[in-house]
């Protein structure tokens, strides 16, 4: 999906600062052993650098060593928005859904998105399904492996779509068509927690 199409209609609200407390009731578990649906027993979960999208109660939270981690500001969960199709797994271009998985991430500073994090959708599990179900051809299902294998971001002009981000704009109502927005603020404390050159593990829940 090629997020720079949009418009000053999709414009979000304006950010919030960094310090601003998550509503009540809303709360990210404190640690990642409270995960439901996850493999716990997966390393990735006890990285330093684990992002976790949480989809249906629209936060995203820094985990380090399993535990939510705290910053001057307070616990690192943030509000944030999605896009018209929150619910289910993204399947293709256009769908205005977020995928779910484990994706790892990059900087991408010349996005027209403010401190746009780029996610690598599609991953492995992505592109076997896709072939598998022939959404994807076998040609196009071996580059994006091969490219996922090297350590880069998989090309994103095929039929499963692409472009998804983390990036600012707003979080007050879901505006995207299937990236992460955060207010400016938000996105701007979580980046300081994380490598220079933003690459991490990304693990998306439903």
């Amino acid at each position: 999906m090629w997020l720079w199409f949009l418009n000053a209609a999709f414009a979000a609200p304006n950010p919030a600062v960094p310090g601003e407390s998550v509503a009540p009731g809303h709360r990210c578990p404190s640690s990642v052993g409270a995960l439901a649906n996850v493999d716990l027993a997966d390393a990735r979960l006890r990285g330093d650098g684990l992002v976790v999208v949480f989809k249906s109660t629209r936060r995203i939270a820094r985990y380090r060593s399993g535990t939510l981690l705290h910053t001057k500001h307070g616990p690192a969960c943030w509000r944030m928005a999605l896009g018209p199709e929150p619910k289910g797994h993204k399947q293709r271009e256009g769908d205005g859904k977020t995928p779910e998985g484990w994706y790892r991430s990059s900087d991408k500073p010349w996005s027209q998105w403010y401190a746009a994090i780029a996610v690598h959708y599609p991953n492995a599990r992505d592109a076997h399904a896709a072939l598998s179900d022939g959404r994807l051809g076998p040609s196009e299902a071996a580059r994006i492996q091969r490219e996922l294998k090297a350590g880069t971001k998989p090309h994103q002009t095929s039929p499963l779509g692409g472009e998804i981000l983390i990036h600012g704009g707003g979080s007050a109502a879901d505006w995207t068509l299937g990236c992460v927005a955060m207010d400016n603020g938000h996105i701007d404390a979580l980046r300081a927690t994380l490598p220079a050159d933003k690459v991490t593990d990304v693990l998306i829940l439903p």
